[in-house]
């Protein structure tokens, strides 16, 4: 199953993503920022998924990255 890790601009976005997930049923681990990356907010959530990442995004999230084999692929970026 795909897996990703999703960057956020704040705090309060991540806990939003968070709920939002767990409420539809997804598996969400909040985690700090993997260092190979940059974000503007210190939390990032790592998430598995069958389906489309893009039902789960929305103003909050900053950029996505699919973890391939120990690399981050960069799938979505708001800028």
């Amino acid at each position: 199953m795909p897996e990703y890790v999703v960057l956020f601009y704040t705090h309060s976005g991540a806990i939003k993503f968070d709920r939002k997930a767990t409420k539809n049923g997804y598996r969400v681990e909040l985690m700090p920022v993997p260092r190979k990356l940059s974000s503007n907010c210190g939390v990032s959530a790592k998430i598995q998924l069958d389906s489309s990442i893009n039902e789960l995004i929305d103003e909050e999230i900053e950029k996505i990255y699919r973890i391939c084999e120990k690399e981050y692929q960069l799938v979505y970026s708001q800028e």
